[in-house]
């Protein structure tokens, strides 16, 4: 029994060993085959750095870093050679190693409310595509207009040594928020808080096109001029119904306080601040939106109640969706061009030395709705 036993240990010792030694074989034969599977290109590109191309070229180490750099004491043909070779083998500059030096890097941040309404997503689109063509990198944090997630968005941005973010100020800021000035080149857009110390603002320029919104209804016989926008302890909010009550005085109508509804700015504020206009014992005749999901919430409110429009009240919203053409033949709007507003940005950006206020301007798009 005893050497039964034995003769099956060995037996079983000889199968364990079969089993690892071919399952070893197979996992280097798998090895070698994905190895000659890898095109050379690839192996090409993994091994792609400043001292591959500088020994390939049989060239300076430091002659490569100031040709791939774009430092001009490089000889034309000596840069040409060193840049089609670095494009031959898919070099790409390494981000990290230049924060490590402290070189500023090539990373733009922009902060947005969200991407929902058409306007925010067309002009991080645009903005993209041109930070693209200049060879910079853009990264996108929503806020959702909160103070905690704005500080976090800076922060990350900042790790990734962000050199400008543009973005749209959430209503109250963190109060940590300031400490990103000394590191990052800030840009307001749309919106500015006071005491900033930004390095340029990028404001929309719609106060007279509310005027000209006015000028139009008053024409048109009507009376009872309402208004729906951001809360006022926003510049944005503030100044457009600024604009706003300075047109009615203009035009010598009633400036009744219970026709100018303002609060945060959002889809479900815009419509519900419209059903309180609509269920007024005296609703308005006319309306006019100050901000692109304020326009799109009250808009909503007034196709959900089958609203005559502009029969039993005139609209004019802000911004201009594709779908606005469509819609009871066209809503008249306060235009605004996103890729306009991109280009001016970009400009914005590219100016380290300046700290200007560019205002992009707006137009009254009159249609069937007024």
């Amino acid at each position: 029994m005893q050497k039964v036993a034995s003769r099956f240990r060995k037996q079983q010792c000889a199968r364990e060993q079969f089993t690892c030694t071919f399952a070893m074989a197979s996992l280097t034969c798998q090895a070698r085959m994905e190895r000659m599977a890898t095109p050379p290109d690839e192996t090409d590109l993994m091994r792609a750095t400043l001292k591959s191309i500088a020994k390939d070229l049989n060239l300076s180490h430091m002659t490569v870093s100031r040709a791939l750099s774009g430092h001009p004491n490089v000889k034309p043909a000596t840069r040409d050679l060193i840049l089609a070779r670095a494009r031959e083998l898919g070099y790409v500059k390494s981000s990290a190693a230049n924060a490590m030096r402290g070189d500023p890097t090539a990373i733009v941040g922009l902060l947005l409310p969200n991407i929902v309404n058409e306007f925010y997503a067309r002009f991080a689109n645009t903005l993209a595509l041109l930070c693209a063509d200049s060879g910079y990198d853009l990264v996108i944090h929503l806020t959702n207009d909160e103070a905690d997630r704005e500080y976090q968005a800076l922060a990350r941005l900042q790790a990734l040594q962000a050199g400008t973010v543009i973005m749209v100020p959430t209503p109250v800021a963190h109060p940590d928020t300031p400490r990103f000035h000394d590191h990052m080149r800030l840009i307001e857009f749309i919106r500015t808080r006071p005491h900033s110390n930004v390095v340029g603002r990028l404001i929309i320029e719609d106060a007279p096109t509310i005027a000209a919104a006015v000028d139009h209804l008053a024409h048109r016989g009507h009376m009872r001029i309402a208004f729906i926008g951001a809360d006022e302890s926003l510049s944005s909010g503030k100044d457009r119904a600024a604009a706003f009550r300075a047109a009615i005085a203009a035009q010598s109508l009633t400036d009744n306080p219970d026709l100018i509804r303002t609060g945060a700015p959002g889809f479900a504020m815009g419509r519900s601040q419209m059903e309180v206009l609509l269920d007024r014992p005296t609703p308005p005749d006319a309306v006019i939106c100050g901000g692109f999901e304020i326009c799109s919430g009250a808009l909503d409110a007034c196709l959900r109640r089958d609203v005559d429009l502009p029969g039993a009240l005139a609209f004019v919203g802000y911004g201009n969706p594709s779908a606005y053409q469509w819609i009871v033949g066209g809503i008249t709007t306060i235009d605004l061009s996103a890729d306009d507003i991109a280009e001016r940005a970009m400009k914005l950006l590219l100016d380290k030395t300046s700290k200007d206020e560019v205002r992009s301007p707006t137009r009254l798009l009159i249609r069937n709705s007024t």
